[in-house]
């Protein structure tokens, strides 16, 4: 499987999961699914990154965002 792929979602979803998360801790409930999300998608960065380790720099993320993207529009 394609680890700039999973990468990628990952982020996604991490990101994704943070309204939800504030929304949870504004109305006063305990934000289990959202965390359970954010586990989930910190799963799918840490795998990306063990098997291809240095790959994944701050510098790198729009280029490995950009490459998934025209991997689709092909």
């Amino acid at each position: 499987m394609d680890t700039d792929l999973i990468f990628i979602v990952g982020v996604v979803i991490c990101v994704l999961a943070i309204p939800a998360i504030l929304s949870a801790f504004m109305d006063g409930r305990a934000p289990r699914a959202p965390s359970l999300i954010v586990l989930i998608g910190a799963l799918m960065i840490g795998y990306a990154v063990r098997e291809r380790p240095m790959s994944y720099t701050l510098d790198a993320v729009p280029d490995v965002f950009m490459r998934v993207v025209a991997g689709f529009t092909r």
